[in-house]
């Protein structure tokens, strides 16, 4: 799996532009603000439908302008499929795969898989449990249709029983529909436990590995799912704690308050570990994020690394890049003198400036 292609019509500071890749390693440098980020976050978009840095797709439009064109040509076991996001200011957004407009999201997760990696993902383990479980809902949306539907269904579901619970609040009476919010709350909640508990069980077995290597041997890390509750006990819980609910308004209970928990040599490394071995913990889990996704596709993903490697010290560094010997990656960097001390073979280099995309090395 390889990005072939990637053009921009009006997509934040690009009035036109459009990038060739090669399926080996790319890289983009320029200074800050020039619109390298711009170009991983259109990708990140045709891959989930969402950009990684903000909810409001308005934000994508050219401020000069009233709408954008997204186009992305992929090559996936040998056969060209295109993708093409059309965003309005004043409309839906509209998807098209193979120029044929999808009518569900889930159509176009897995079209492509992509793990991007920047340099807030080094804070992923000393964030709050948002960006954890954010990390798990997106690999598995990419992975698995039915638990995109499944978390779907349960965001829906717990938006309108916070809805009844806040008008219980203000008439000071239990409606009796709480009871058919509650029972499907626990029918898709426990479906998005089950496959979180099988997600973290295999991101383990190739994590604990990986960062052992990293580490130099010295540290053996373990991920545990922290579950806000168990599935046998769901439904008792949200009857256990309905008058906490009513009072502030809220569901407390279910996997929209789960969290992971990152032991090295079992000690808590979110509360107690050093900022190298936080990073560390980080690398582990996008490196084995990669091998957990080449595993259930029987392809490889595509690496979207945003500025990271000036981030890492040297052997991090290394590590990294000794990974990407069989992976389409997309790189972006202020100077390309780390990936050139570290001898790596780079496919096309590219200069961004100003909204311009000028290809370097003439390959």
């Amino acid at each position: 799996m390889y990005i072939k292609t990637l053009s921009l019509k009006d997509y934040r500071n690009y009035t036109q532009a459009v990038v060739n890749f090669t399926n080996g390693v790319n890289i983009l440098y320029g200074k800050n603000a020039q619109g390298k980020t711009n170009i991983l976050e259109a990708i990140y978009l045709c891959a989930t439908s969402k950009s990684h840095r903000t909810s409001n797709d308005k934000e994508l439009i050219n401020l000069n302008k009233n709408e954008t064109h997204i186009h992305l040509a992929v090559n996936k076991h040998d056969i060209d499929e295109s993708i093409d996001i059309h965003i309005r200011k004043n409309n839906r957004k509209g998807i098209a795969i193979n120029k044929n407009p999808i009518k569900k999201l889930n159509e176009l997760l897995g079209i492509i898989n992509v793990i991007i990696f920047s340099p807030e993902d080094l804070g992923l383990i000393k964030n709050g449990p948002k960006e954890r479980r954010r990390f798990i809902n997106i690999e598995l949306c990419q992975l698995d249709n039915i638990y995109y539907y499944n978390l779907q269904q349960y965001h829906k579901i717990l938006k309108q029983r916070n809805n009844l619970l806040k008008k219980v609040k203000t008439l000071h009476k239990i409606d009796d529909t709480i009871n058919i919010w509650d029972a499907q709350l626990v029918k898709y909640g426990k479906a998005i436990i089950n496959r979180r508990q099988e997600f973290i069980q295999n991101l383990n077995e190739i994590m604990k590995k990986i960062h052992y290597d990293i580490s130099g041997n010295t540290e053996n890390l373990e991920i545990k799912y922290e579950k806000n509750v168990t599935i046998d006990l769901f439904e008792q819980k949200l009857l256990d704690n309905i008058n906490k609910d009513i009072k502030f308004g809220s569901t407390s209970v279910g996997p929209h308050r789960d969290d992971i928990m990152f032991l090295v040599n079992g000690i808590d490394i979110r509360k107690y570990g050093s900022q190298g071995q936080q990073r560390t913990a980080a690398l582990s889990l996008k490196l084995s994020e990669i091998e957990l996704v080449k595993d259930k596709i029987d392809d490889t993903p595509i690496l979207l690394l945003d500025d990271v490697l000036s981030e890492l010290d040297y052997n991090r560094q290394r590590y990294l890049i000794n990974s990407l010997h069989d992976i389409q990656t997309i790189i972006t960097c202020t100077g390309v003198e780390d990936y050139i001390n570290n001898k790596i073979t780079i496919g096309k280099l590219y200069e961004v400036s100003e909204g311009q995309v000028t290809l370097s090395n003439g390959k």
